[in-house]
C-alpha cells in the first residue's frame, strides 16, 4: 500500500506538472485574445489590456510557454500596445507618466526572443513587424531616461535600438536609421550613456568600433580613452589618446586629457606645450594660466636645486607673468592672487633654507644679515597679494598661514590679530569678515 500511495503521489506530481505546462500555454493564447478584445474597443475594454499583462506574466512563468515563439511574440505585442498606448496619450497631455519604467525594452527583448524561436516563416514575419514598431520607443525613451540622468536604463534602451537594427537590417526590413551617420550617432549616445554608468567594459566596443571605421568624431577618441583609464588599461589608453592628438590636433577635450596626464606623470617641460596651446583655445579660462604659472614655478623650483639659477629666474619669471594674467582678466580670482603670493613666499622659503645651513663665522654672519634681508623683501612682495586673497576669502587657511608666517618674520605686531583669526578656522568657525579691505 506504502509503495502504490508514493507511486499515486508521483503520477499526481507529473500530471500537475503537465497540466500546469498546459496551463502556460493555454494563458499564452488567452492573453492574446484579451489583447484582441482590448484593440477591438479600446474605450470599453481598457482592463483587457493590463488583464493581458497578467495572462502573459504567469504563462512565461512555465517551461513550455517560455519554448514556444508565439507567446514571446505575443508579449511583444502587449508591451508595444502599452507604450503606444502610453504616447498617444502624452500627445494630449503631456505630463502623463509611463505605465512601465521601460515597456519598449520588454516588447523588444520578447521579439527578440520569438524571433530566436520561431521555426514558422509568419512567426518570424510577425517577430520582425514588432521589432520595427518598437523601435522608436527604444530610441525616445533612451533618450528620456539620458536626460533625466537614468544613465543604466539609458544605455540598456540605446543599445537595444542598435540592436533592433541590426536585426532588422540582417532580415532585409527598413530600420529608423536610415544611414550609416544615424548609426555612428547612436553608437555614440549608447557608448557615453554606458560611460555615464559606470559600465565602461561596455562602453569601449561602441567607440572601438567608431575608431576603427574611421570616425570624424574627437569626442569619440577622448570617450574611449576615459573608459580605458577607468579599467586601468592605462597603456592603452595612453596609445588612443596619442591618435586622436594626431588626428584631431584641435579637440580641447583631447588636449585636456593629455595635459591630465603629463600632470600626473609630473613631466613639466611636456605641459608648458600643452597649457599654451590650450590658452590660445580658450583664452578667458583662468585656470589655465594659473596652471601654466603653476608648472613654472615647479620649473623654477627643481632649477634652483640643480643651482642653475639663470634658468629658476627665467622660469620664476614666467610663472609671475601667468599669474599676472590671471589677476588681470579676473581681478577677483583668488587662487591667482594666492598663488602669486606663494610664488615669492616660496622663493623667500629657499633663501630662508640657506640661512639655516650657514655656521657662526664672521662672513656666514655677513651672509646672514644679506639673505636675511632678501628674504623679508621676498615677503614684502608676497604681502599684497596674500592680503589680496584674504580680503576675497578671509577663511582660507593657507592664506592665513601664509600671513601669519610672514608678519611674525617681521615681527609685526599684526601677527597676533592674524593668529586669531587663523585659530577660528582651524577651531571649524568662520570669520564673518575680511581683515584686510581691499
Amino acid at each position: 500500500m506504502k509503495k502504490f500511495l508514493l507511486a499515486l503521489v508521483g503520477f499526481m506530481f507529473v500530471a500537475g506538472l503537465a497540466q500546469a505546462q498546459e496551463d502556460g500555454a493555454k494563458l499564452a493564447k488567452s492573453a492574446g485574445k484579451a489583447l484582441t478584445s482590448y484593440n477591438i474597443d479600446r474605450a470599453n475594454n481598457a482592463a483587457k489590456l493590463n488583464e493581458a499583462k497578467q495572462k502573459i506574466s504567469e504563462a512565461l512563468k512555465t517551461p513550455e510557454a517560455q519554448a514556444i515563439a508565439s507567446a514571446w511574440i505575443t508579449k511583444g505585442d502587449i508591451y508595444s500596445t502599452v507604450v503606444e498606448r502610453d504616447m498617444a496619450l502624452r500627445q494630449i497631455k503631456p505630463e502623463s507618466p509611463l505605465t512601465g519604467d521601460n515597456d519598449a525594452l520588454e516588447a523588444f527583448d520578447a521579439y527578440q526572443k520569438g524571433y530566436e524561436l520561431a521555426e514558422k516563416k509568419y512567426e518570424k514575419s510577425d517577430a520582425l513587424k514588432g521589432i520595427i514598431t518598437v523601435q522608436a520607443g527604444l530610441i525616445n525613451i533612451g533618450v528620456a531616461k539620458y536626460e533625466a540622468k537614468e544613465y543604466e536604463k539609458a544605455y540598456l534602451s540605446s543599445a537595444a535600438a542598435l540592436k533592433s537594427h541590426e536585426l532588422l537590417t540582417a532580415a532585409s526590413e527598413k530600420s529608423l536609421f536610415a544611414d550609416e551617420s544615424q548609426v555612428e550617432d547612436q553608437k555614440y549616445f549608447t557608448g557615453l550613456a554606458a560611460l555615464l554608468a559606470g559600465r565602461n567594459a561596455d562602453a569601449i566596443p561602441y567607440f572601438e568600433e567608431m575608431v576603427k571605421k574611421g570616425t570624424t568624431k574627437g569626442e569619440v577618441y577622448e570617450s574611449l580613452y576615459t573608459a580605458k583609464i577607468a579599467i586601468n588599461d592605462t597603456e592603452g589608453a595612453k596609445a588612443i589618446l596619442a591618435e586622436g592628438r594626431k588626428k584631431f590636433p584641435d579637440n580641447s577635450g583631447l588636449l585636456f586629457a593629455e595635459i591630465n596626464i603629463y600632470m600626473k606623470e609630473g613631466k613639466l617641460d611636456e605641459l608648458t606645450d600643452g597649457l599654451k596651446q590650450a590658452i590660445k583655445q580658450e583664452p578667458d579660462n583662468m585656470n589655465l594660466y594659473i596652471n601654466l604659472g603653476n608648472v613654472y614655478d615647479n620649473l623654477q623650483q627643481r632649477e634652483l636645486k640643480a643651482k642653475n639659477d639663470a634658468k629658476a629666474t627665467e622660469y620664476f619669471e614666467e610663472a609671475k607673468k601667468n599669474y599676472l594674467l590671471a589677476t588681470e582678466k579676473d581681478v577677483e580670482n583668488t587662487d591667482a592672487h594666492y598663488m602669486l603670493g606663494a610664488l615669492y613666499y616660496n622663493k623667500a622659503a629657499a633663501v630662508n633654507q640657506e640661512m639655516a645651513t650657514l655656521d657662526n663665522s664672521q662672513a656666514a654672519l655677513k651672509r646672514y644679515k644679506t639673505l636675511n634681508e632678501q628674504m623679508l623683501a621676498l615677503f614684502d612682495q608676497a604681502l599684497p597679494h596674500f592680503q589680496k586673497a584674504e580680503s576675497l576669502n578671509p577663511n582660507d587657511l593657507n592664506t592665513l598661514l601664509a600671513l601669519n608666517e610672514i608678519y611674525a618674520r617681521k615681527e609685526d605686531d599684526l601677527s597676533l590679530e592674524i593668529k586669531k583669526r587663523l585659530d577660528v578656522v582651524k577651531g571649524g568657525g568662520k570669520n564673518a569678515t575680511p581683515y584686510f579691505k581691499m
